[in-house]
């Protein structure tokens, strides 16, 4: 699709539009005669049925938003978050949405290739694999080998992206729109939620910004030599083209390849809570999409006795504002001192609490401090389990609390944490991991920095 008739129809927006239009029409009808039918229905069942055609239409749109790719499936993946925003059946729904995409033929992704680096592929590459390792919404990535003869991976954006961008995110300003009238929620809250998602958007297509992530997150956790972050290679890399080294490397949660290679998941988990408690507590800028395809660890000679954990694409990561970073450090303070009121102030101050909205929310902030003080004397001696267990309880809490908002960067920096804690409790769950993160945590709440 790097040219013609449908290249032109997904770059101005067309074709996505009438996918859209396509979907609500069949939503709409769907919807007036599912209501037809309620009125035939015992009326025990109209709760069920109703939930049940939500799903079936959450469902409908994840497969609609996956087809269309791109801006599309990261609006779903992003809308997933928003355990304030969207009911439990849709973000399960748009969840699901995965980044596997069958791949583009070679020769699109080459012209891609060629016109970012300004030369031919063989003047870059001595080899390249035309086969895809693998092929998600905005990229496919290649093996290839340099002149010098190393192996590399080359990220390759999918090319209508840049061209379609500002078509895409002008359709899905007006879809949101039509969405916060129809929800009854302000504009400001739509706003808010666009701006959101259309800068990340942006990052996530930018290949330069990535490859300095990359490079300052090396940097950051360069004290641990057990974590490997692959080595930008400069000249080869552009914003929408990105050359790394290439590793060989077992999936983190692949157990038989690790037994391989004689690697315990226990010792794979301590180097990954120290890496991530580093970023999260100390630095402020963290990979941020902690996720099995993201994490793995180098099939070579002497992992066994000291293994080391490679991090792959950084487009999702995340440098929290100094602000955000001083908010979180005093709600840590009032937490451990079950200050309710220090810690609702601190909401208000970040813009958690909508307008009129203060006593509803102070009773729910009320409801987990009493939930944590059950669960331990201490907030930091709660296990890994009871740890997810009060993950669930606040997304409950969110979900179920009118007025209560959270910026984007907050619920990845908790999505971080708790991707982390279940992969613990997946890997080893005899592992504490908050022990192994308390020296961080205590120099992120004591304001100390590299």
């Amino acid at each position: 699709m790097s040219g013609g008739v449908r290249f032109r129809l997904r770059a101005t927006g067309i074709e996505p539009a009438l996918r859209l239009l396509g979907f609500a029409a069949g939503a709409g009808v769907r919807e007036l005669a599912g209501r037809l039918g309620d009125l035939l229905a015992d009326r025990s069942h109209l709760a069920a049925r109703r939930d049940e055609r939500q799903r079936r239409a959450a469902e409908r749109l994840a497969r609609t938003l996956g087809d269309l790719k791109g801006a599309f499936v990261k609006l779903g993946q992003f809308a997933a978050l928003r355990y304030d925003v969207l009911p439990p059946p849709v973000r399960e729904a748009l969840g699901s949405l995965h980044d596997r995409v069958p791949p583009l033929p070679f020769e699109t992704a080459l012209r891609v290739i060629e016109s970012e680096l300004g030369r031919p592929l063989g003047e870059a590459y001595a080899a390249f694999d035309p086969e895809p390792l693998g092929a998600a919404s905005i990229a496919q990535v290649y093996r290839a080998r340099l002149p010098s003869g190393e192996d590399v991976a080359v990220k390759v954006q999918h090319p209508w992206l840049e061209a379609s961008i500002g078509a895409d995110l002008a359709l899905l300003r007006g879809a949101l729109a039509v969405w916060t009238a129809l929800t009854g929620r302000s504009r400001e809250t739509g706003r808010r939620l666009f701006d959101e998602f259309a800068s990340t958007l942006r990052e996530e297509l930018d290949f330069e910004r990535e490859a300095a992530v990359a490079r300052e997150i090396a940097a950051n956790l360069a004290f641990e030599p057990q974590i490997v972050v692959p080595e930008v290679v400069a000249g080869l890399t552009a914003r929408r083209v990105l050359t790394m080294r290439f590793h060989v490397a077992v999936g983190i949660a692949d157990r038989a390849g690790l037994a391989r290679i004689g690697v315990a998941p226990g010792a794979v988990l301590a180097i990954l809570a120290r890496a991530y408690a580093k970023q999260v507590f100390v630095d402020g800028l963290f990979h941020a999409d902690p996720h099995p395809g993201n994490l793995f660890v180098l099939d070579e000679p002497g992992a066994a006795t000291r293994p080391r954990v490679l991090f792959i694409d950084f487009g999702l990561s995340r440098r929290l504002d100094p602000a955000l970073r001083d908010e979180l450090r005093r709600g840590i303070f009032a937490l451990l001192q079950r200050d309710l009121d220090a810690f609702v102030a601190g909401m208000e101050r970040m813009g958690m609490i909508a307008p009129g909205a203060h006593e509803t929310v102070r009773s729910a902030v009320r409801s987990m401090f009493e939930r944590m003080a059950q669960e331990s004397a201490s907030a930091l001696a709660l296990s890994g389990d009871r740890v997810l267990s009060l993950k669930d309880h606040a997304k409950a809490l969110l979900q179920e609390t009118a007025g209560l908002q959270l910026p984007n960067d907050l619920l990845l920096y908790a999505r971080t944490l708790s991707y982390l804690f279940a992969l613990g409790a997946q890997l080893d769950p005899s592992l504490n991991l908050l022990e192994i993160s308390l020296p961080y945590l205590m120099r992120f709440l004591a304001g100390q920095r590299d």
